[in-house]
């Protein structure tokens, strides 16, 4: 966990800018010694934000099947998948 001063931000932004890229983890950035914002670069924060909409969608198709909702098996989900493709190479 990366913890900085918002004097850090003000005064050295390049610097932090540059860390935010190289680590690619936020960094917590505090005010009068308690937290403040968070800053992280776009490219981590779009990794996390598509790791967070996968993680929803893996949620709902498990309370579908919890719900009694009609699942497939791999081999009826590659050959669906298998139809698709032909169609869309037709």
């Amino acid at each position: 966990m990366i913890i900085k001063a918002s004097a850090a931000l003000r005064n050295g932004y390049s610097a932090i800018s540059a860390l935010a890229h190289e680590t690619k983890e936020p960094i917590y950035i505090t005010k009068n010694g308690e937290g403040d914002v968070v800053l992280m670069s776009i490219d981590a924060f779009e990794k996390r934000e598509q790791i967070l909409q996968l993680r929803a969608k893996v949620l709902q198709a498990e309370q579908e099947r919890i719900n009694g909702e009609k699942t497939m098996s791999i081999a009826e989900a590659r050959n669906v998948l298998r139809e698709r493709v032909n169609e869309i190479q037709g």
